[in-house]
């Protein structure tokens, strides 16, 4: 029997960590023949995980440029796939998540008439510029999908409600689980963070880089949580800083020079997945880390107004406290001094699978596929 030639796209970090565990178990599966396309979103953030994962593109499209705009790398990611679906013909092509890579892969595919496997599908605010670009890229991505990879019963059920048929909905649990097997170590060492977390301080994780967060809502945030840290003595704040000029501008401003805030450069995602693993509760208003901290048992403060990922809110996992000063500062003192509830938070059970979403994945995508 031919082997399913399945052509896997991403271009961001969080893209390509959930997507690893995937690669990696078709590359180890007979039944199938993989391609590894990246378009470099994200360029030195994604190399950082390919090299972890030991993944070797077949193509790099390497769109990310200076001042780069929505337009631009939609505009890049679609021309360049149009030689390379030509060429290689595959009988799928996967999609991950709601980056503007994912949204344009999946046009590119739909041009071509190959059909599309979205991972992590069904992810929903119903509020279109929250996440932005995320929300409608998710949504558009989902029309043009032919086989949907819902990570929880809800993801599925926001499919159906959208008239998306059952039978090509398939929930699988969230990979970004997978990953955590493959990067969490018991015997992990880094001298940076061991110097951080080693001196029995509670210390508090931030990520904070969503685009409709820059400016004064991040602000705000970073000014509650300076003024929480003041006022404990025993807790600290390690902040693995995005890239982004901005973000770096205004966190030093506002965070730096407190020998108890520790501003770092961006970490991999072992030393991330390890960091969550050894903090006493996370901050962020990333979509992953909803998913990666509760599988660790970490309460998560969610730094959104809406967040696409309810189950963790239902379960008991996150809360969402947007990014006005008062409510940040009254779920952090809430979470530090309150035991009962940080418990509580720290023991929910992880709404997001086992770790084996991928083997269901690609179980599925093996019975699906005509060849």
């Amino acid at each position: 029997m031919d082997k399913i030639k399945v052509l896997s796209i991403f271009g961001t970090r969080p893209e390509a960590i959930k997507m690893a565990p995937v690669v990696r178990a078709m590359q180890q599966d007979d039944r199938f023949l993989p391609i590894t396309v990246v378009t470099g979103q994200h360029r030195e953030m994604l190399d950082q995980v390919l090299k972890i994962f030991k993944i070797v593109p077949e193509y790099d499209l390497n769109v990310m440029g200076k001042g780069q705009t929505l337009s631009t790398i939609t505009n890049k990611v679609i021309i360049g796939l149009d030689t390379i679906l030509e060429n290689e013909q595959p009988n799928l092509v996967l999609v991950h998540g709601d980056t503007t890579t994912t949204f344009a892969a999946a046009l590119s595919a739909f041009y071509h008439q190959i059909a599309i496997g979205h991972v992590e599908a069904g992810l929903r605010t119903w509020n279109k510029y929250s996440p932005f670009p995320e929300e409608m890229n998710r949504q558009m991505v989902d029309d043009l999908t032919d086989f949907y990879f819902a990570p929880t019963s809800q993801s599925a059920e926001n499919l159906r409600k959208e008239n998306h048929a059952s039978e090509k909905i398939t929930v699988t649990g969230n990979t970004a689980i997978d990953a955590l097997k493959m990067t969490v170590q018991d015997d992990y060492q880094n001298p940076e963070l061991n110097e951080i977390f080693d001196k029995g301080n509670k210390v508090v994780l931030v990520t904070m880089h969503r685009r409709e967060n820059q400016g004064e809502p991040m602000q705000r945030v970073f000014r509650a949580v300076r003024k929480v840290i003041d006022q404990h003595e025993g807790v600290e704040v390690v902040f693995p800083v995005h890239l982004n000029p901005k973000i770096q501008e205004m966190a030093q401003k506002e965070l730096g020079n407190d020998s108890r805030i520790h501003l770092i450069k961006p970490l991999d995602v072992i030393d991330f997945h390890n960091a969550i693993a050894r903090s006493y509760f996370v901050m962020t208003d990333s979509g992953g880390v909803q998913e990666e901290a509760p599988a660790l048992n970490k309460p998560v403060l969610v730094l959104r107004d809406t967040t696409e990922r309810p189950e963790g809110i239902t379960a008991g996992t996150l809360k969402l406290v947007g990014t006005e000063p008062q409510d940040v500062t009254n779920a952090m003192i809430e979470l530090l001094e309150n035991q009962s509830i940080y418990k509580k938070m720290a023991s929910a059970k992880n709404p997001y699978g086992d770790g084996d979403a991928s083997l269901k994945i690609l179980d599925e995508i093996a019975k699906s596929i005509k060849r």
